[in-house]
Parts: structure tokens; C-alpha cells; sequence
């Protein structure tokens, strides 16, 4: 009876050690879901928020007469977004779409330091509308 009371007790024992590495493992998987939703509305909301700069890119360079800081202004704003989607991401779309639209942004940078007072930032436009159907696809 001894051994009996002994393989129940390793048999409980064993659905007890079971159970704990399945509620580990469902908690980590629970965790790692909830990471990946993290990381796709910390996508969209900066995503949002790179659309009102690319707005305000485009006010500014349509008032840069009156006011040729407010570009530059802009266009900081636009890539201290792009760096906190960088930081937050491993998505291969995402990272390529944030490379396209710093580029974008570096070229219309490039253009206003070389006298161009309305550049061309439709590159923009576009790099910013692509990164925000990637964060939301």
C-alpha cells in the first residue's frame, strides 16, 4: 500500500509540475501576444502623429516666406517620430517604410539648405502614407 500511496503522490506530483510549466508557458505566449499589440498601437499612434507633422511640413513650406524655420521645425518632428517607431520595432516592413520616409525627409532637408524654398515633399507624403498602411495591415 506503501508504494501504492507513493506512485499516486509522484503521479500528482507530476500533473502539478505539468500544469505549473503550461500556466508558464500560456503566460508567456499571453505575454509576447500582448508585446506584439503593444508594439502595433505604439506603430499607429506615432504613425498618427508623423501624419499631423507631415501636415504641418506642408503648412510650413507653403508659409516658408513669412517663416522659414517652421520647415526645419517640421522636419525635426518628423524624424524624432520616425526614431521612436525605429526603437519600438523588429516588424522588416515597418523599419523599411520609417528607412523611406527618413530619406524622404533627409532629401527635402538637403533641397530647402541648398535654397529651395518649396521642395518637392510628396516623397514625403508618400513614405508617410505607406508607413501608416503598414502600421495598420
Amino acid at each position: 500500500m506503501a508504494a501504492a500511496s507513493r506512485r499516486s503522490h509522484s503521479s500528482r506530483r507530476r500533473i502539478a509540475i505539468a500544469a505549473t510549466v503550461a500556466a508558464i508557458s500560456l503566460t508567456a505566449g499571453l505575454a509576447t501576444g500582448c508585446d506584439a499589440v503593444d508594439k502595433a498601437i505604439d506603430c499607429v499612434q506615432t504613425a498618427d502623429t508623423i501624419a499631423d507633422s507631415v501636415t504641418g511640413l506642408q503648412q510650413a513650406v507653403e508659409n516658408a516666406a513669412d517663416d522659414p524655420t517652421q520647415t526645419d521645425q517640421s522636419l525635426n518632428s518628423i524624424e524624432k517620430d520616425l526614431d521612436k517607431i525605429g526603437d519600438k520595432t523588429d516588424n522588416a516592413d515597418v523599419n523599411k517604410a520609417v528607412d523611406d520616409l527618413s530619406e524622404a525627409v533627409d532629401n527635402v532637408r538637403t533641397a530647402v539648405k541648398n535654397g529651395d524654398d518649396t521642395p518637392d515633399i510628396s516623397p514625403v507624403t508618400d513614405a508617410a502614407g505607406e508607413l501608416t498602411k503598414v502600421c495598420t495591415s
